[in-house]
């Protein structure tokens, strides 16, 4: 590669305004496709307000993602002689603008990115068959012209590539995040079988050709690389490449391009020492792919297995037991239902009636232990009792409260005498409850500009402050402040 600089040609894919620029270039590749070239500003317009969201877009926001386009060479300006009628049409420049060849790719390109996940791959075989069948035909091209030995080569190298691109298109949906969590999903194990019958064909088919592929290559390996190659070099030197020619180096990178192609091609059936044939690779994957559906497909079984329920084999089980004559019978029954037990001792502080060692367990008389269980979550069941009726105490302590709020406001208007409360005049000592009170008063005229308030029954009154300080006298102890003076609104 010679050329690793910026394209410029793709800014407008990733800048701010994408959206729009986006609207514009798929505007000018859809009439592109209709052999409409070169379109004028106008014609832009018309398709772009077809679309709700250029409802409010003008003509001038329309000239000016236009230039930015041809900033970056995505559209090429034409100046149209004959439409210029005025001065000012001179002046104006009516161009027509037409997308350059980079454009055309770039918009192919996303066309192919929006719909990579629609088209869908495939396994089918049919490219096998061809080919093998193109492959037979091989020894015929020493002696065919240079035109069908181009046609036979280019029909090769499609079948190959489509060979390619189908499988990997395909066996990549099931590395997807999207289809590993649907492979694990109770919906997927009807289709499994489906899946599962389609990719073992394909397994089947595979080896079937790629055996007879690899036979035919080997056999005319020597021919293809020593005269039908050239051929085909040749072939391709006949079809005029004017960047080519431009450039002077038309036979060389024609030939590094056709013998990588048939290098692909060869490794892809054949493998050597140092590497193992794409065709065993394809296989490999293909198989981890079956074995995991089956894998996905066995464990969603069994966690359905885990919901049902043992309820009657259980009632089965202690039936049978219950049905032992002796601890003997019982302990065949056992070891025929559940197999061989892990034994487990446990030590108790309950007395024994018995200190001998040589006592069995089945001795014993047998003991009650509460057991509970060992998790996070475990709560001990409460007992579940009625509501209590609380109107008469709610009742009471409203009357209480009410009864409160009522001597509270008795106490606070007699410190009030001409519409003023003056804390500096204030003799007896106040509580605590009042003294809360009216600091409240005072932080709730602070808290505006006009230094005005309300109370909780309803009072206005304005806020006045002195110069000097006073000390009010609480049954708490004093409390030195501004000298503040509570002047009431009259009602």
């Amino acid at each position: 590669m010679e050329y690793l600089g910026q394209i410029d040609e793709a800014s407008y894919l990733s800048v701010l305004n994408a959206p729009v620029y986006r609207k514009i270039m798929r505007c000018f590749y859809r009439e592109y496709e209709k052999m409409n070239f070169q379109l004028y500003k106008e014609d832009i317009f018309d398709l772009l307000k077809k679309d709700n969201e250029f409802e409010n877009y003008t003509m001038e926001q329309l000239v000016l993602d236009l230039n930015a386009l041809v900033k970056w060479k995505n559209l090429t300006p034409i100046q149209d002689p004959g439409r210029v009628y005025t001065i000012a049409d001179y002046k104006n420049k009516q161009y027509q603008y037409t997308m350059s060849e980079y454009a055309v790719e770039i918009e192919r390109l996303t066309v192919r990115l929006e719909n990579i996940f629609v088209e869908s791959g495939n396994l089918s075989t049919n490219f096998f068959l061809r080919l093998e069948k193109s492959l037979n035909e091989a020894p015929e091209m020493k002696t065919a012209t240079l035109k069908e030995v181009n046609e036979w080569w280019r029909l090769l190298q499609e079948d190959f590539k489509r060979l390619n691109q189908n499988y990997q298109d395909y066996l990549r949906d099931f590395y997807s995040g999207k289809t590993e969590q649907l492979m694990k999903s109770v919906e997927f194990v009807v289709h499994k079988d489906k899946f599962i019958k389609y990719l073992t064909e394909f397994v089947q088919e595979i080896q079937r050709h790629s055996h007879r592929i690899e036979r035919i290559l080997k056999t005319n390996l020597s021919d293809i690389e020593e005269q039908i190659l050239e051929k085909v070099i040749q072939s391709e030197l006949d079809i005029p490449h004017a960047l080519l020619e431009i450039h002077g180096n038309a036979e060389a990178r024609i030939r590094e391009n056709v013998y990588g192609k048939w290098t692909s091609l060869k490794h892809w059936f054949i493998g050597s020492d140092q590497h193992e044939c794409e065709c065993k690779k394809v296989l490999k994957v293909t198989n981890d792919v079956i074995r995991s559906i089956i894998q996905n497909a066995a464990l969603i079984v069994q966690i359905q297995n885990w919901g049902i329920s043992r309820k009657d084999d259980y009632k089965k089980f202690l039936q049978l037991f219950l049905n032992c004559e002796d601890m003997n019978e019982a302990g065949k029954l056992s070891a025929h239902v559940f197999g061989i037990q892990k034994i487990q001792h446990f030590k108790t502080i309950q007395p024994r009636e018995s200190d001998s060692i040589n006592s069995s367990i089945y001795e014993e008389e047998p003991c009650e232990f509460l057991l509970k269980p060992h998790t996070r979550n475990y709560r001990e069941k409460k007992e579940k009792s009625g509501f209590r009726d609380k109107t008469m105490e709610k009742r009471l302590q409203r009357e209480m409260y009410l009864s409160q709020a009522r001597r509270q406001k008795e106490i606070v208007m007699r410190y009030i005498k001409n519409n003023k409360i003056i804390f500096s005049e204030i003799d007896e000592p106040v509580t605590e409850e009042i003294r809360i009170v009216f600091l409240q008063w005072i932080a709730q005229a602070n808290m505006n500009s006009q230094k005005v308030g309300r109370t909780e029954y309803g009072q206005e009154y304005r806020l006045i402050r002195k110069k000097e300080n006073c000390v009010l006298k609480c049954q708490d102890g004093n409390l030195i402040m501004p000298c503040y003076i509570l002047e009431f609104k009259q009602s």
